[in-house]
């Protein structure tokens, strides 16, 4: 009997060959992005021990709750696969003394994070993000820069259009404590009115009722307690000083009071990017400020701020606006085709056009076969230039040069002077 064939796990998805060129792409974009305001990269772990994120997230989290993937090693020790970036970054921070004596930090990572969730389109149990953190700087300003950072990025990836930005400030914790107590009063004076979730989170984590998607209790809502009027002084200069930057910059926002974010670490600034093409799957990118998470995890109080973008949502986005540059579909340059006994003499030119030109995209065709065969190979390959080399010209130092995406007549050239013409041809990409 045949043995059931393995695959892989739910929701947890291999990236073939035609997807890891988009991947790529993004992440260069996001890169350059990153490069041109100063940040510098780290990278974490994917397992942590749970603590971490039970004192981080917050233990009556839906994260912490339901979805992380926890297990016992065989010390007995509780770890966990990384279900967001931020409250690992800060353990390697504060473990690593980056951020001692309240020392600035402007950090970005990427990679693989864990939720145990109903896979659909856009969100998946394995998925990836690219997260931004910083560190000791209090005002405003840079939280602005991490806005401006994400519109400039959009504008790199051509979807500024196509996504909008949501703003809003949770205040000083004292602020949200005055808050939630008239809020948890009137709530529970309609609590037979609240979805199920709502009800339960009415004891747990109140303010995440206002972010619930069911329309019902949207509209009770509407007459709850108003938060921006609970803001203190301190908070609401905050976020009038950011808007003000913001408007200076020309990045347009929509204020949305609603808006909380999932996570218990956060206060003053929230955001959203959010779009449309996705379906329910709207959000793109979001963060926020998180002040008093370095000293919950043990450190000394320490300003932050930060956010985190999912890949494979921004790159469905970049799918569904045919958005992705067509060079960047095709893996090749050019394709070597070999007939007759030459196999030396491809394997030397092949090298010597590598190390001419570090950027080209060469593949050399390897098994034989006739002329016909090599050049079907050559043209599946998707690569925009075929160069023919056979007995006869091995012999006369030459190559012959064939364009298998447009008009260009065949040429022939010498050894010498290929890679100078390929360099004049290729500069464009």
């Amino acid at each position: 009997m045949a043995q059931a064939k393995i695959k892989a796990i739910r929701g947890m998805n291999d990236i073939l060959p035609g997807q890891s060129q988009i991947w790529r792409y993004f992440e260069a974009q996001v890169k350059g992005a990153l490069d041109s305001f100063g940040y510098q990269e780290i990278r974490m772990p994917v397992v942590e021990q749970t603590h971490l994120f039970k004192r981080s997230i917050g233990e009556v989290t839906d994260i912490v709750e339901k979805e992380m993937y926890t297990f016992d090693d065989r010390n007995g020790e509780s770890l966990t696969l990384r279900p967001e970036g931020t409250a690992s970054c800060v353990r390697a921070c504060e473990e690593h003394q980056l951020i001692a004596n309240n020392r600035q930090q402007r950090l970005w990572y990427m990679g693989p994070m864990f939720r145990y969730e109903r896979p659909q389109k856009g969100r998946y149990r394995q998925f990836h993000q690219i997260g931004v953190e910083t560190f000791g700087i209090n005002g405003p300003d840079i939280d602005a820069e991490l806005i401006l950072m994400t519109h400039q990025l959009w504008q790199r990836l051509g979807i500024r259009d196509k996504v909008s930005l949501q703003l809003n400030t949770l205040g000083s914790a004292e602020d949200r404590a005055r808050y939630k107590a008239d809020l948890v009063t009137y709530l529970s004076e309609r609590k037979d009115q609240l979805d199920e979730d709502s009800a339960r989170r009415l004891d747990t984590n109140p303010l995440r009722i206002l972010d619930s998607k069911n329309a019902q209790t949207q509209a009770l809502l509407n007459d709850a307690p108003d938060f921006h009027s609970y803001l203190g002084e301190e908070s609401r200069e905050h976020f009038e000083q950011l808007k003000a930057l913001l408007d200076a910059v020309g990045v347009e926002y929509v204020i949305n009071p609603r808006l909380v974010r999932g996570l218990d670490y956060y206060g003053k600034t929230v955001f959203e990017w959010v779009t449309e093409e996705l379906g329910a799957q709207g959000t793109v990118c979001a963060g926020g400020r998180y002040d008093g998470l370095v000293e919950q995890l043990g450190g000394k109080p320490t300003a932050a701020v930060g956010f985190a973008m999912g890949i494979e949502r921004l790159i469905l986005m970049l799918e569904a606006l045919n958005a992705v540059p067509e060079y960047v579909l095709n893996d090749l340059d050019v394709y070597l085709v070999a007939v007759g006994d030459v196999a030396a003499s491809a394997m030397q030119l092949a090298a010597l056009l590598r190390e001419a030109l570090p950027n080209l995209r060469l593949q050399m065709h390897c098994g034989g076969g006739n002329f016909k065969k090599q050049m079907k190979k050559a043209d599946e390959s998707g690569a925009r230039f075929a160069i023919l080399l056979g007995e006869d010209e091995v012999k006369a130092g030459q190559v012959s040069i064939k364009s298998l995406r447009g008009e260009m007549d065949q040429i022939s050239l010498s050894h010498d002077s290929v890679a100078q013409w390929l360099s004049t041809q290729l500069v464009s990409q």
